[in-house]
């Protein structure tokens, strides 16, 4: 019987959730498994992997083969790693306490680069709903600038309305007084003419 480590399919359409599971080479892909070594989410940004290292490597020294998705994630996380430096304990190239200092060393740095990434997407969220906030601040500007212009415009047509109206008044008094005055001049011309 030949042991594959691959991946299990779960989740729901469009939203994909993979169990890493030692099965038999000849189940099913989402059928029974000898054992469940870990889950893997790629729907999170960075990918979420949550992997039993430990079991891994027991199934690999064993015989087990990973599947090439599932030889990804497994070095991704150093379980191929640490299985190289058991062989190399094995065979004397050197002591088990050298082996987990390089392994501890190793996932300090992974620790390292996936906190980099994770800050950087980060940082460049905040820049993008920064960029958002201002994009959004300059047209709440200009919407106001527009108001206020429509506002003074409109201030100013009815100043000028005013202003017509008033003209069209003093018009109409000028009027109303010529007829007035010229009564009052002919009234005077009769009287000297008298």
């Amino acid at each position: 019987m030949s042991v594959k480590i691959r991946l299990q399919r779960h989740g729901k359409k469009g939203k994909p959730f993979y169990w890493i599971v030692a099965a038999d080479a000849r189940s099913k892909r989402d059928g029974k498994f000898l054992e469940k070594l870990g889950t893997y989410n790629p729907n999170t940004n960075p990918a979420t992997i949550d992997l039993d290292v430990d079991g891994s490597v027991k199934w690999l020294q064993n015989g087990a083969q990973p599947t090439d998705t599932a030889r990804a994630l497994l070095s991704y996380k150093g379980a191929l790693l640490k299985h190289h430096l058991a062989g190399g304990v094995r065979k004397g190239a050197f002591s088990e306490e050298e082996a987990e200092k390089k392994f501890q060393v190793w996932l300090d740095e992974k620790a390292g680069l996936v906190t980099a990434k994770e800050d950087g997407l980060a940082k460049a969220s905040a820049d993008a709903k920064s960029a958002a906030l201002n994009a959004e601040k300059e047209v709440n500007e200009k919407r106001k600038a527009a108001v206020l212009e429509a506002e003074a415009a409109l201030k100013a047509e009815q100043a000028a309305a005013e202003a017509e109206a008033a003209a069209e008044a003093t018009t109409e008094e000028a009027v109303e007084e010529a007829p007035a005055n010229e009564a009052a001049e002919e009234a005077s011309e009769e009287k000297a003419a008298e």
